[in-house]
């Protein structure tokens, strides 16, 4: 469903003020995330975009590859492919990194309590369900640090809701140091599930050891390489081994860990991961 003209000229305007300030700009479709590659571009066949200032070898026109794609370029703003994009868009999002950003983002009230107690006051932007601390400065981003915590700002994407208030001031060593050391209290163990038996109660041929742990190790491995899209990859990763091993009781909880840890060493958060295998266990009906 496209925008409303108004609407549409809204998210325009607004990210080329940005572009033009700087500012890589990208659109969000609903649900606060980006397009998805066209299928030239699809699971990064076209070789990828390693990163936003020294692109890889695609030249694609869409707003491909997630965060990699926003651009401080009004003629790539204005061009058919993303003006397509523009009006089916429900957002505007930047890329922190880009602009030698990094987004605090805040996403409940203990959250804020915390930030408030701990960290420096910087510029602040409120946001749906808490807020974004934005400091100057970049560093690798993180999900999860904390209980309620991200961190967003080299290869990752924010939505933008406005200057907000205050001054924003030098990215302290107090958030540097989040991305070194994440507290294990706020991390719950991967959740285990229970998984219907054979329907034909025959022994399931995935229970053979090599043709399983073949499977998971490349699961491992798929989310492990991923340079881009992080999050769809982990939830496309557990769809694949879902389909093959959800319906047999072949899958223990070391297996689940695996593919968790894997999704965590790459930021993900122990609720992301959750979400994505829910949904995947969802989507098949499991």
């Amino acid at each position: 469903m496209t925008q409303p003209t108004d609407i549409r000229g809204e998210h325009l305007r607004a990210a080329l003020s940005l572009a033009a300030s700087g500012v890589p700009v990208l659109p969000l479709r609903a649900g606060k995330v980006p397009f998805g590659n066209c299928r030239r571009c699809a699971d990064n066949a076209c070789g990828g975009r390693p990163n936003m200032k020294t692109p890889g070898p695609c030249t694609c026109p869409a707003p491909c590859h997630g965060w990699a794609a926003a651009t401080t370029d009004p003629r790539v703003c204005n061009s058919p492919t993303w003006d397509r994009a523009w009006s089916a868009a429900a957002a505007v999002a930047y890329h922190p990194g880009g602009a030698g950003l990094t987004v605090v983002d805040l996403d409940n009230p203990h959250a804020i309590a915390w930030a408030s107690r701990t960290l420096p006051s910087t510029q602040t932007v409120a946001t749906t369900r808490g807020e974004h601390w934005i400091y100057r400065g970049t560093m690798r981003s993180v999900n999860g640090v904390r209980d309620g915590v991200d961190i967003k700002s080299t290869m990752a994407y924010a939505r933008w809701l406005g200057f907000g208030t205050g001054t924003m001031t030098a990215l302290p060593d107090a958030v540097r140091a989040l991305a070194v050391s994440r507290p294990s209290p706020t991390r719950p163990a991967p959740q285990a599930i229970t998984v219907p038996a054979p329907a034909w109660g025959e022994e399931c041929r995935h229970r053979t050891p090599a043709y399983l742990e073949r499977g998971i190790a490349m699961a491992e491995q798929r989310i492990t390489e991923a340079t881009s899209g992080v999050h769809s990859t982990v939830y496309r990763t557990f769809l694949a081994v879902l389909s093959t091993h959800g319906r047999c009781g072949c899958l223990t909880d070391s297996h689940i860990a695996r593919l968790f840890t894997a999704a965590q060493a790459k930021g993900e958060s122990p609720r992301h991961c959750t979400d994505a295998w829910t949904n995947a266990r969802t989507r098949l009906g499991l």
